[in-house]
């Protein structure tokens, strides 16, 4: 997905379909991603967001309204509502996480072309002051927000991506000092199923906690 600017893309991520509905004849997918991501719509004139499948240069774009976000501080969640894109939701893991247990970050950190790193899941309970959080070994990089992490053995979703901690690194390139960031092994975090579940009850949308639906392919 992509925030736009006119025609320039100011922000790359990932989504996961949650639920589809049929409206006016049309399909509906409901998407969610964070919220740190629709963010971007409120720090320009004029942006908006779209989903976009397909290959390069041949991609269908798909409109995106946003219809929930929450606090990315307390819920990095947010949910998109996109008329005319059809794909199999995912199915939510329940509170049976297992610190060790396997899974797959699956991601579109380009916008279009999928990515696929494996791990475990590293860490994962409730605090209270700071909820559901899971952390995973799995290595991501940028534009993986909003991505899911699957469970191996059962395609469900244990978690939605939500960033990871980075290193900074320094050095001189002919007399000048160049810097960036990368990701730090192990440092991957997520929002984890239970978490999801609750944010969907509280926005209103507890209808999309269908467990009958299609696991992600």
């Amino acid at each position: 997905m992509a925030v736009l600017e006119g025609e320039r893309p100011i922000r790359l991520a990932s989504g996961i379909v949650v639920g589809v509905e049929e409206a006016d004849g049309r399909p509906v997918a409901w998407v969610m991603t964070n919220a740190h991501v629709v963010e971007n719509l409120r720090q320009g004139e004029g942006r908006r967001m779209e989903i976009w499948v397909g290959p390069e240069g041949g991609e269908t774009r798909h409109p995106a309204e946003v219809v929930a976000a929450g606090m990315p501080a307390e819920a990095d969640l947010a949910v998109l509502r996109v008329t005319g894109l059809r794909a199999p939701p995912v199915r939510l893991a329940g509170e049976d996480i297992e610190v060790g247990e396997d899974l797959v970050a699956v991601s579109a950190p380009f916008g279009r072309e999928l990515s696929v790193s494996t791990g475990i899941v590293s860490q994962y309970g409730f605090h209270p002051k700071e909820g559901w959080r899971l952390k995973t070994d799995a290595p991501i990089g940028y534009g993986a927000s909003g991505g899911g992490l699957f469970r191996t053995s059962d395609g469900k979703l244990l978690a939605l991506i939500e960033g990871y901690r980075t290193a900074r690194l320094s050095f001189d390139v002919d007399g000048r000092s160049v810097s960036f960031d990368v990701p730090m092994p192990g440092e991957t975090f997520a929002a984890p199923a239970p978490k999801i579940r609750a944010f969907l009850r509280d926005v209103g949308l507890a209808h999309l906690l269908d467990d009958s639906a299609t696991a992600s392919r």
